[in-house]
């Protein structure tokens, strides 16, 4: 199979606040040839996640900026075309970091085999992905829930947000889940087994959330920030964990804005003894990466576990997707099929 060329979506300037559809670009490149221990791939599925909103910007961080015309980073699951690695043979499907394109050549390195009997393969980029693992580390290895304790978490109809709450009726704790809509509400309670949703949209939520953590909130999974942490830091008990993946209502706007509360923050930090722990998920992957995938895996295939796609069909819709995900559009992890499953 003789491939010349490839698509891909490129960062074509940096936002100034909320990015639009004007900071991507399509365009057509030339394929390089497979090096040795190289790969071809042709990808089938990108995984969009919020984590690509900051390597938009030229500022400091746990990971490098995508430079102005370059291609955007993402993760895939394609399929092997060609192979110069030992490790991989033609017409293997991987999880592969080739970005936003519908073609790679790249080499080996994290790259990992996807086994098409444990799971659907697009759910490798969800429930049993990145999103999954930061939802297992964030919970289970730095909240770590015990029975009775009640766990809070915001953006809950998400690919993190929903397995958080389901890991922590599991463990026997209480699950209150804070999302946008009545729709997505619904799902969490009917679907996922929550025991409670607040709709973050009411004028009252504060007060809502309140009255469903009557006794307090002892784990809160923080992947927004904003108004929501406002509503969460009072009720939050003493000795409280709260692992810190994300601040999504954050990454478009002022990030100095004084409603943030630090002050207040760290008066409660102190005076309740909070453990307060900011992560990266591949801090614990090495480790727990494989416990991971056999609990969530198993818990699928019991029906304890449950989860949901957002599909959207072509790579040239992927930076409208992309933005839809960062305003709350989507029910479910946003994921783009670049090409039909082989």
């Amino acid at each position: 199979m003789t491939i010349d060329t490839f698509k891909q979506i490129v960062l074509a300037s940096r936002p100034d606040g909320q990015p639009t559809v004007d900071n991507f670009r399509l365009e057509q490149a030339t394929l390089p040839d497979t090096p040795p221990n190289g790969l071809l791939l042709r990808v089938l599925y990108l995984s969009l996640d919020p984590y690509m909103r900051g390597r938009m910007d030229a500022r400091k961080s746990y990971a490098p900026a995508v430079e102005i015309d370059h291609k955007m980073v993402g993760e895939t699951v394609a399929e092997v075309i060609e192979s110069r690695h030992p490790d991989y043979r033609a017409g293997e499907l991987v999880l592969a970091p080739t970005g936003w394109c519908d073609y790679a050549v790249i080499d080996g390195t994290g790259v990992r085999k996807v086994d098409p009997a444990l799971s659907a393969p697009s759910a490798r980029l969800g429930v049993l992905g990145m999103p999954g693992f930061t939802a297992y580390a964030g919970l289970i290895l730095i909240g770590k829930p015990k029975p009775g304790d009640t766990v809070v978490v915001a953006a809950a109809s998400g690919p993190v947000g929903s397995l958080v709450g389901q890991l922590a009726r599991i463990a026997g704790a209480r699950a209150v889940g804070i999302a946008g809509g009545s729709e997505k509400c619904r799902y969490l309670l009917d679907e996922l087994g929550f025991d409670a949703a607040i709709d973050h949209r009411a004028p009252d939520m504060a007060e809502q959330l309140a009255a469903a953590c009557r006794d307090g909130i002892d784990v809160y999974f923080e992947n927004v920030g904003g108004k929501i942490w406002q509503a969460v830091l009072p009720l939050l008990n003493r000795f409280a964990r709260v692992p810190v993946c994300g601040l999504i209502a954050q990454y478009g706007g002022d990030r100095n804005n004084a409603n943030d509360q630090l002050a207040a923050t760290m008066r409660q930090i102190l005076t309740k003894s909070l453990l307060v722990r900011g992560f990266i998920n591949y801090e614990f992957a090495d480790e727990h990466y494989p416990e991971f995938l056999r609990i969530v895996s198993d818990g699928i295939g019991e029906g304890r576990i449950r989860y949901k796609e957002d599909i959207v069909e072509g790579l040239e819709k992927a930076p409208a997707a992309f933005l839809g995900m960062l305003e709350g559009h989507n029910f479910g992890k946003v994921i783009v099929q670049v090409a039909p499953k082989p």
